[in-house]
């Protein structure tokens, strides 16, 4: 697979004028995305994820380093990358189908064939038989899919999603979750998943990226070699969620390259076996 996306020693520095400090988001991150590539980023809140998004995605530019997409620095905003939020983001006064057809309006493209993508686009996500609704009208999860279904309209290389399920039961969220790599399945997009839940990173990532708590920093690079389609129950998810679970803990304890927990710990409790100092909480 050829690179796509490039981030090379890149830094980000805040400045908050309220307590007169300056705030590290992101120090020295450096890693690259192949084409078609589904990666995961992974931390604690507050660690950098969505800062490193929203500079891939040219809302914001690093204080040091470069970010590049097929060799070009990312310099602004462009139709090569989608971003998917935390929330929806549909406008109420439009149909679900003017909402995944608005950004194809902005670009300029006749009406008639802005139409015909966003009905294929509802149609890929199933919610087809919904174009005319208003997103009063929809569920939680329905909306979310409808804004997958705008960002897919576009065609962009990349698909940005800074944590997109995290509002939802974990019922709905499993499900998005393998509509997810269905679409994934289909048109071969190259994803990059912000995400603090290690369940969810691990079911549907290629490869995860682990972060450090503030300032940012890569702390592990793990691939994950898991035959698709996976089971979120299987034996074989184990040793990869412990993987990650450990790197976190390391992360947060600044122990890397301890021993890792003994899997046995449930994630929201401590362990308590002797000699694991795993917390999952």
């Amino acid at each position: 697979m050829s690179s796509l996306i490039e981030i090379e020693e890149v830094s980000k520095v805040f400045d908050d004028s309220e307590q007169r400090r300056r705030v590290t988001a992101l120090e020295a991150v450096s890693f690259g995305i192949s084409e078609g590539e589904f990666v995961s980023l992974l931390g604690p809140s507050g660690c950098g994820k969505t800062t490193l998004l929203n500079l891939i995605a040219g809302f914001d530019r690093p204080s040091q380093g470069t970010v590049c997409v097929r060799g070009n620095p990312v310099l602004e905003p462009g139709p090569d990358r989608a971003v998917v939020f935390q929330e929806s983001m549909l406008f109420p006064w439009l149909t679900v189908a003017q909402s995944v057809a608005f950004g194809l309006k902005e670009q300029g493209m006749a009406r008639g064939e802005r139409r015909s993508r966003a009905r294929a686009q509802l149609d890929l996500v199933g919610l087809a038989a919904f174009a005319d609704t208003r997103p009063h009208e929809l569920s939680g999860g329905m909306k979310q899919r409808v804004a997958i279904a705008r960002a897919l309209a576009m065609d962009p290389a990349v698909l940005l999603m800074d944590e997109p399920f995290c509002a939802l039961d974990t019922q709905s969220r499993e499900r998005l979750q393998d509509e997810l790599l269905r679409l994934w399945s289909q048109t071969r997009k190259t994803i990059l998943f912000v995400t603090h839940n290690v369940d969810e990173a691990t079911y549907l990532a290629d490869r995860v990226l682990v972060f450090t708590p503030r300032p940012g920093r890569v702390q592990a690079n793990e691939t994950v070699s898991l035959p698709r389609p996976r089971s979120r129950i299987s034996e074989s998810v184990c040793p990869v969620r412990r993987k990650l679970l450990t790197e976190l803990k390391a992360g947060a304890n600044g122990t890397a390259g301890a021993e890792p927990c003994c899997g046995e710990c449930e994630p929201t409790q401590l362990c308590g076996k002797e000699g694991c100092e795993q917390d999952n909480a």
